[in-house]
């Protein structure tokens, strides 16, 4: 018999795509073509949870481990014992159980030859489910084995999900700082629900105010979390591919605040405290129960609570950022900066500080500090902040003490973000050489953050027309850094940029002074940051 044919192939066609939202695969192995033909008829018209049978076949205990290595979705192996060796069998469930870490398959070991493995040997010495003889299998027994080794499996599988989805709410809930935090709360919440309910098939959760407004618009939606076919794109976008009559119930639900089922499909609307509305869309195999039903609502009741708690908190966030970006612009517009000149900096040193391979909450504190690098220039008197005419030596000491003054600013505030800005403020005037000020630090000395918005500044000023010089051609501004690089730069920093100056020049052209971009959207944030 042909192995090569044998491996990793199903009795159905395209046996190769995973399917395991439609079937119970069943890996038969065993030596004896007879025995796998035997086990498909006695198993004709098996259905467990909705799902049929789809068998998979192994005729060595080599074949069966290829095909584990493979598949993560084979619910029951069927394994014989005596095969191309006496103990063939035995070795490939140690190998699957060890060597491959599934634990979560059933295995039931077939034997013709008992005494070549011993029952009560077998059971201690591996982690097998069942032990049978075959011919102590009979159609009805052969049933009952299946029947409940896919039960143990599914039960396993939805703790699994359940596990996995509360590790994602538990991940977010610790991290609320990161910009992600309500979409990944989301996610979790939803996936522990699906795993309650062994719902393994297609799932959403959408959110917003005037949402049934923006249902009936049709197209595509915001979701916060989804499953299956309906797991949003990069940008969160999902197409509602749903048939007529259940997005009527959707809208019905989210007007009403009620639950609607159908036979393989349940519907839940619910608003937050703040009256903000939301929908669970659920999809199964089989009909939800009114225990289901239930529990859907209560968590729904639940998870509306934290929901809202964690966008209360996103919303203080944006509202500091914003608060923190009027400041910042409002001290520059003292000294006739360029309008978004402390947006592209943001962006900038946020990019800088990705590349450097920060973390998400660190690369946040600096893209949210960075706009306050010239805070100090609020105690800088207007008429030098904007004499037109050259400075006098006195005077330019006078606009140095901007950097000390704005550290000064923020240096007992508690906040991560106004110590970090303390940080810039004193810092970004420093020099890799030590020739900077205020205190002449260099290399090292200077903190990275400092560092980052140093390069971010520059870049910036040469880029840009101002009003007193025109922006500096591309090719210009990279000799420049490649001089300066070890000289008033940190090099590892320029080589960054420089390995990355088209993703630079994006942010620049896309904040342009005339453009009109204000505040980078999320979506836009998300490709500036991920081109």
């Amino acid at each position: 018999m042909n192995s090569d044919n044998l491996k990793l192939k199903a009795d159905e066609p395209n046996a190769a795509e995973t399917d395991s939202q439609n079937y119970w695969y069943v890996l038969i192995v065993d030596d004896e073509d007879s025995v796998h033909q035997v086990t498909k008829l006695s198993l004709d018209g098996f259905e467990f949870s909705g799902r049929h049978l789809k068998f998979l076949h192994a005729y060595s205990g080599h074949e069966s481990v290829e095909i584990m290595k493979q598949r993560s979705d084979v619910a029951v192996v069927l394994m014989d014992v005596v095969m191309e060796t006496d103990h063939a069998g035995l070795d490939a469930v140690k190998t699957i159980r060890e060597e491959l870490g599934n634990k979560f398959v059933r295995i039931i070991l077939r034997t013709g030859q008992p005494g070549q493995a011993p029952r009560r040997k077998v059971i201690t010495d591996y982690d097998i489910n069942d032990y049978k003889e075959k011919t102590e299998l009979t159609t009805e027994k052969l049933f009952t084995v299946i029947y409940t080794a896919i039960s143990s499996y599914r039960d396993l599988m939805g703790l699994e999900a359940n596990r996995q989805g509360l590790r994602k709410v538990i991940d977010a809930s610790a991290q609320l700082l990161q910009d992600q935090s309500l979409v990944q709360f989301s996610q979790g919440l939803l996936e522990q629900l699906a795993a309650l309910l062994y719902v393994d098939r297609d799932a959403f959760l959408l959110k917003g105010r005037g949402l049934a407004a923006q249902i009936r618009d049709g197209g595509k939606m915001r979701v916060l979390a989804g499953l299956g076919r309906h797991a949003p794109d990069e940008h969160g976008h999902v197409d509602l591919d749903l048939s007529d009559e259940q997005i009527d119930l959707i809208l019905r639900s989210v007007e009403s605040g009620t639950s609607y089922y159908g036979d393989t499909f349940f519907i839940q609307g619910f608003s937050s405290p703040s009256g903000v509305q939301h929908v669970v869309y659920l999809e199964s195999c089989q009909r939800f129960s009114e225990a289901d039903r239930d529990l859907v609502e209560l968590f729904c009741r639940n998870a509306a609570l934290c929901v809202e708690n964690i966008d209360l908190n996103e919303q203080m966030r944006n509202t500091q950022r914003e608060l923190i970006l009027m400041l910042s612009e409002a001290i520059e517009k003292r000294s006739d900066e360029a309008g978004n000149h402390v947006r592209r900096v943001a962006e900038y040193s946020a990019l800088l500080a990705e590349l450097t391979g920060k973390s998400k909450e660190e690369v946040a504190v600096i893209k949210l500090a960075s706009p306050l690098h010239d805070a100090g220039k609020i105690a800088t008197p207007d008429r030098i902040l904007t004499k037109p005419s050259e400075l006098t030596p006195s005077e330019f000491d006078t606009m140095r003490e901007h950097a000390a003054a704005g550290r000064d600013i923020f240096a007992h505030n508690s906040l991560p973000a106004l110590q970090a800005a303390s940080v810039i403020c004193g810092q970004h005037h420093e020099r890799w050489d030590g020739q900077g000020y205020p205190e002449g630090l260099a290399g090292t000395e200077i903190h990275e953050m400092a560092r980052i918005v140093a390069l971010a500044d520059v870049y910036d000023a040469l880029s840009t027309r101002r009003c007193y010089k025109s922006a500096w051609p591309e090719k210009e501004v990279v000799a420049y850094f490649r001089n300066e690089r070890g000289k008033h730069f940190d090099p590892h920093l320029v080589d960054l940029m420089l390995d990355n100056i088209g993703r630079f020049r994006e942010i620049s052209m896309f904040l342009a002074d005339d453009s009109g971009h204000q505040l980078l959207t999320p979506e836009a944030d998300e490709i500036l940051l991920t081109h």
